[in-house]
């Protein structure tokens, strides 16, 4: 098992009226029944309600803190505006406590600034990318995550995606500059089944190892495979399939697939 260092993060409590408490499904519908399998339990988290919009423009914010997030893999800042408004954002790797950030037009290129794409110098690292002006961030939030900026052509900016996919996004929605902190949360190893329970996944069993009646792949003489090419719990193929909507509105925003 292996975690992660902190020492770096501020010894301080969720802010109270930034924090509201959800209310666990254990992976189940309206109906009571598993719609999503290998969830409950785990530990009682608060949710953080984080700032993806940025659109406190022109006023500059200092970071009060840097705090831990159980419900994503990102770190986030604490600012504090100067009309003493609080919010949460995303940290970017090398913003610290103390630093100041702003939002809008006439903010400077620096991480941590979120900024139109008509506003941001061509080959810069973003995060938190908005799909629809005024939408919110809706790419790349993951940590250590970061897209590049690479071209603008009339209203759309061209992006590089972190899976190595082209797309065009109006100019007017915004981003914020650098790469999201905490990079070296993919080499976290869990190591123990006690820690998976403790973060809400319940143990995963294989379908081969269940009987027909549970699973397509269940049964056999020994060890087989069912006699079939690998499928879902509900007989849905789960290799090599294409899952992606031909007839989708977006298609016409992207320029190149992600690399396989």
């Amino acid at each position: 098992m292996s975690v992660l260092d902190t020492r770096d993060l501020s010894r301080t409590e969720p802010r109270k009226g930034l924090v509201t408490r959800l209310r666990r499904k254990g992976g189940r519908n309206n109906e009571g029944k598993i719609t999503a399998r290998h969830r409950g339990g785990g530990a009682r988290k608060l949710y953080r309600c984080v700032d993806f919009k940025r659109r406190k423009d022109d006023v500059p914010a200092r970071v009060e803190a840097l705090e831990y997030d159980p419900n994503r893999t990102v770190r986030l800042l604490l600012l504090s505006y100067a009309d003493g408004e609080r919010r949460y954002v995303l940290a970017p790797q090398g913003v610290k406590v103390g630093d100041v950030v702003m939002s809008g037009e006439k903010a400077e290129p620096r991480p941590g600034n979120c900024m139109p794409l008509s506003a941001i110098p061509l080959g810069l690292q973003v995060h938190n990318i908005e799909l629809v002006p005024g939408g919110g961030g809706k790419l790349v939030r993951s940590a250590g995550m970061a897209a590049i900026l690479s071209s603008r052509d009339g209203n759309y900016a061209q992006i590089i995606l972190p899976s190595g996919e082209t797309r065009k996004v109006h100019v007017r929605c915004r981003a914020t500059i650098g790469q999201l902190g905490n990079i070296d949360h993919n080499l976290v190893r869990v190591g123990k089944a006690g820690k998976s329970r403790h973060m809400g996944w319940r143990p995963y069993v294989r379908g081969t190892a269940m009987n027909p009646i549970d699973h397509p792949m269940g049964g056999g003489e020994g060890r087989s495979k069912g006699g079939r090419h690998p499928v879902s719990e509900t007989g849905v193929l789960s290799k090599g399939g294409k899952t992606r909507n031909r007839r989708k509105p977006s298609w016409k925003f992207i320029i190149r697939r992600r690399t396989k």
